[in-house]
C-alpha cells in the first residue's frame, strides 16, 4: 500500500489531523464470490470532534452544536462500503468526514435583509395579470 493521498482539508489551512483518525475494517454487505468473505473492505472512521485540538474552538463548537444528533460521546463517525477494495473506501471515507467537517464549521449565512419591493414592479405585474385575464375570458364562447 501506498500513501494516502495527502491532507485532506476542511477549509484553508485546516485539515484532519492523521493522527487523531481511528480507523475500523469490517466485512462489507452484498454479493461477491468466495474473496468477499475475507476481505475486510468495509471502512468506518471515526473522529474524536469533542477532543480535538486540530479545529478553531470557534469552529468545534459549531460543529459539536450542528452534528449533535450524529455524534456518540463526541466522536463522529462515517462509514464507507461501496468500492471492492479498502484502499478506495478509507479514501471515500476520509473525502466524507473532511466534507461533513466543512459543511458542520461554515459560519452562518447573512441574514437576508428584507426590503420593499418597488412601486413600478408591483404595478406591471397587477397590468400583467389583468390582461393575462382579460386574455382568458376572451377565450370563452359567451358573449354576454
Amino acid at each position: 500500500m501506498g500513501v494516502m493521498s495527502g491532507p485532506y482539508v476542511i477549509r484553508g489551512s485546516v485539515s484532519l489531523p492523521e493522527a487523531e483518525l481511528m480507523w475500523r475494517f469490517s466485512r462489507s454487505s452484498g454479493p461477491g464470490g468466495q474473496h468477499v468473505n475475507t476481505s475486510d473492505s468495509q471502512v468506518e472512521l471515526r473522529f474524536d470532534l469533542a477532543a480535538t485540538d486540530a479545529l478553531p474552538e470557534v469552529w468545534k463548537a459549531r460543529a459539536l452544536e450542528r452534528l449533535a444528533g450524529r455524534l456518540v460521546g463526541g466522536v463522529v463517525s462515517v462509514r464507507a462500503s461501496e468500492h471492492r477494495s479498502q484502499w478506495r473506501n478509507r479514501e471515500t471515507a476520509a473525502v466524507r468526514l473532511a466534507a461533513l467537517l466543512a459543511e458542520a464549521t461554515a459560519p452562518p449565512p447573512k441574514p437576508r435583509i428584507k426590503r420593499k419591493v418597488p412601486r413600478g414592479i408591483n404595478e406591471r405585474r397587477l397590468r400583467e395579470k389583468k390582461q393575462r385575464g382579460d386574455t382568458k375570458r376572451g377565450r370563452s364562447g359567451r358573449d354576454w
